[in-house]
């Protein structure tokens, strides 16, 4: 009985003794592994500190990804040198059923973080600019991985997910550093329409930042009985801010009551016909 106890005592040290040896492997195999994923995230966040100074959430993740690439192989040879490898790919088949279903439950994140990578490459607006996203309209403060963050007219700030950029329809005003400028206005009996005409031409083109190589186009858009008729003008002028294109149409309604008073006629109902949406995936919610 006593002899029996000693020798399975013995075997148990000889397992014990191998299993220890493997362990001691493993985890130096492991430490040396989690050492290089740390340089190599170290050395990835600089290079990508460089790369991608204005996108700092994306050199996170891409450091992050190096670093984990690297801790998963250490995992993986800890467990195959102390020889539990077989749990590490029935432990990987189950992450991949968790993975289906994760990918299901995650699928529109991941779609803003794959709408955020092309956003990255193809800058198809950058900060500063002045955008219109899914019916808002605002300047932009930051483009991160999954939303792009924008400044309404109020002074809110508007998250707008990345995926409705690629799914949907964007304007980029800035992009020209031009806008058209579309007014409508009723004229109360005054119908010489060619003197009507040049009084206009020669008094927008006055009008700051005026882009004089596009056409001023000049529509009579409707005649009542009484013969009072509605213009519709629309011409071009440059800006470098919004402030900067809200006070040229401010400019241009004074001016429009100022041909009404100098030529002894009546003009009213002047109105800026904006290009702004206010109608976004989640419904009309009112003017920005």
């Amino acid at each position: 009985m006593i002899k029996s106890i000693i020798d399975i005592l013995d075997n148990w040290e000889i397992d014990f003794k191998a299993f220890l040896a493997k362990l001691v492997l493993g985890l130096s195999i492991l430490l040396i592994f989690y050492i290089i994923g740390k340089l190599t995230k170290h050395l990835a966040y600089k290079i990508n500190s460089k790369v991608l100074s204005k996108h700092k959430d994306l050199q996170s993740i891409l450091s992050g990804i190096i670093y984990y690439f690297f801790l998963l192989i250490g995992y993986y040879l800890f467990l195959q040198v102390i020889g539990l490898e077989q749990y590490f790919v029935k432990l990987l088949a189950g992450a991949g059923i968790v993975g289906i279903i994760a990918g299901f439950a995650l699928k529109d994140i991941a779609s803003n973080a794959f709408s955020g990578l092309l956003l990255f490459f193809e800058k198809p607006y950058v900060v500063n600019d002045w955008i219109q996203i899914d019916g808002h309209f605002g300047k932009v403060l930051k483009v991160g991985l999954l939303t792009t963050w924008m400044t309404n007219k109020s002074g809110q700030i508007v998250y707008i997910s990345n995926q409705l950029i690629y799914s949907g329809v964007f304007i980029n005003y800035t992009t020209l550093n031009k806008r058209v400028i579309r007014f409508q206005a009723d004229i109360e009996s005054y119908f010489d329409i060619d003197e009507l005409r040049k009084l206009f031409n020669n008094s927008l083109k006055n009008v700051k930042n005026f882009v004089a190589s596009e056409e001023i186009i000049f529509l009579v858009k409707s005649i009542g009985v009484d013969g009072n008729f509605t213009l519709d003008i629309s011409f071009w002028v440059t800006f470098s801010n919004e402030k900067e294109f809200i006070n040229s149409v401010s400019d241009v309604m004074i001016l429009v009551k100022k041909i009404s008073v100098d030529n002894k006629f009546n003009i009213i109902n002047t109105v800026w016909i904006s290009d702004e949406d206010n109608n976004s995936s989640a419904g009309m919610y009112g003017n920005v």
